[in-house]
């Protein structure tokens, strides 16, 4: 059986559910720079901007989990997993409000960095899950 700790906010969260976040959150804080750096190489200086821009979105989706699951009070297994898919729900409706509102405005967007970088930073958030409590 888990044992619970205060989280990050005022919820009840699994004792390394915070360090798992914020490793995850530095994996996606790297994975953003070394895209940028290797879209700005290829692409010149919309694609770093673009490859930025698709990781901070990303990064954007993963805070607004990470806060809403962190003030869940949910303290049942239907509870805890109503929680997780509101927080779900939360981070897919930022993201890609966040995705139109960048490709609607930034007439010089490069998509493929763009994208890419987005989905990568996304994928890399679903790694919190096998990140161990040292």
């Amino acid at each position: 059986m888990p044992r619970f700790v205060l989280g990050a906010s005022s919820g009840v969260m699994p004792r390394g559910t915070t360090k798992a976040f914020r490793t995850v959150l530095a994996w996606q804080i790297g994975w953003t720079a070394s895209s940028s750096v290797m879209f700005g190489i290829a692409l010149g200086v919309h694609g770093a901007a673009s490859a930025a821009l698709g990781g901070a979105i990303g990064i954007a989706g993963g805070l607004v989990f990470a806060w809403l699951a962190s003030r869940s009070r949910a303290l049942t297994a239907d509870g805890v997993l109503l929680a997780a898919l509101r927080a779900e729900a939360a981070k897919m409706l930022v993201a890609f409000g966040l995705l139109v509102v960048v490709l609607a405005g930034y007439r010089d967007a490069v998509v493929v960095g763009l994208i890419g970088s987005f989905i990568v930073s996304i994928l890399i958030f679903g790694f919190a899950f096998f990140v161990r409590d040292a």
